[in-house]
């Protein structure tokens, strides 16, 4: 089945959704750095990226004309104006590109669609224009005039919806904010998505059942121990037991029952080799980068925990944010492939520029193998209809 992505940026949903079966008629990017870093891996003869056509420009430029359907419309509006991180002025931000998301569903009349966002869009100060946004994903041609302001529009989408007799283009949406960790990804990244399914193709959709859980991890390290064997961890640099294990047995053993563990920062990099040694110099992305800190608001990631949300930031990335904190009590900045683990992007995959740029392409990316996930998901619900 054909898609189409907007606001690609280093490709991690790209590459998930292409995992999961779909074959990208376009990309469409503005950012150069981003466009790079998926031409480069074109060069370096990526076969997860050879035939991905990159449109480097506004989407506001784009003509969304294809000779084949599309079946799915993907893409992660930029979310600084929703950004707990960024500037918090939502709708009044000109960088708010959700009317471009929903100008695309229009005009190609997908079969589905998905969008990620910050879970910062959520919150109470953009409740009602969050309302907004979903209701005209539910009702894409009903467009704003040129006289009505956001509020106004919103008052004709919500009589639309409410009458219930509307015949035209129509979506059923959900959303929903997941935590990656939960399917297995090293890091408790939370986004929101907003899935869309025409509504003439009646088909039922809901998100995929979380695999992993924070219960089950603790139960891994804490009442089997199983984690640190399997880890090669020796007794005497495991963490002390936390006080409340007696407390939780039961619990984290029924999550244990139900679930996988946790994926941890030790799990998703301690296979690479030491930044400063002469192997890392053989690994793409692996330079060793000096000067982290930790300072109050801004502490590193446990390494036997999954890890906090990768940063992008709105003046480069912040400095506790990007950081670990190793067994032995030291703090260092991830290389940019250990980032790209985290983000679950595979070993081959490449990231263009210097270690910042680097990193701000994989703050602002979908964890790739979440994207497969709900790709894979969103595949099976649409097909054959």
């Amino acid at each position: 089945m054909n898609s189409v992505e907007i606001f690609t940026g280093a490709g991690g949903l790209a590459l998930g959704m292409g995992l999961a079966g779909f074959k990208h008629l376009a990309l469409v990017e503005w950012d150069k750095h981003s466009c790079d870093t998926i031409r480069l891996n074109q060069m370096l003869k990526n076969q997860m990226v050879s035939d991905w056509p990159v449109f480097e420009q506004d989407v506001r430029d784009f003509e969304f004309k294809f000779n084949q359907p599309v079946e799915l419309l993907a893409g992660g509006p930029p979310c600084q104006p929703f950004s707990l991180g960024g500037k918090h002025l939502g709708n009044e931000d000109q960088r708010n590109m959700f009317p471009q998301a929903i100008r695309a569903v229009r005009e190609l009349m997908p079969k589905a669609f998905l969008f990620e966002n910050v879970k910062g869009l959520t919150r109470k100060s953009f409740a009602t224009y969050f309302q907004y946004i979903l209701l005209q994903l539910n009702y894409p041609e009903v467009v704003k005039k040129d006289d009505q302001d956001w509020t106004e529009h919103l008052s004709v989408l919500e009589r639309h919806h409410t009458k219930g007799t509307y015949n035209g283009l129509r979506y059923n949406v959900v959303s929903r904010v997941l935590t990656a960790a939960d399917y297995g990804i090293p890091q408790k990244r939370e986004r929101v998505i907003i899935v869309g399914v025409r509504a003439d193709l009646k088909r039922e959709w809901s998100y995929p059942v979380a695999t992993h859980s924070e219960e089950a991890l603790l139960h891994d390290q804490w009442i089997t121990g199983e984690y640190w064997e399997r880890n090669k961890v020796p007794i005497r640099e495991r963490p002390r037991k936390p006080d409340n294990v007696n407390r939780n047995k039961e619990k984290w053993l029924e999550a244990a029952a139900m679930t996988k563990p946790w994926r941890t920062v030790r799990e998703a990099i301690s296979d690479l080799p030491d930044t400063q040694s002469a192997l890392s110099k053989k690994i793409y992305n692996h330079e060793f980068r000096g000067g982290a800190r930790i300072y109050p608001g801004h502490t590193g990631s446990p390494y036997d925990y999954p890890a906090k949300t990768l940063k992008a930031g709105d003046h480069g990335v912040p400095g506790g944010e990007n950081t670990v904190v190793l067994p032995n009590g030291d703090v260092r900045y991830f290389t940019v492939r250990e980032a790209a683990r985290i983000q679950t992007f595979p070993d081959n995959y490449v990231l263009n520029g210097c270690w910042t740029e680097a990193m701000r392409q994989l703050g602002n990316a979908v964890p790739a193998e979440l994207a497969r996930t709900l790709g894979s998901h969103l595949y099976h619900c649409i097909e054959n209809c």
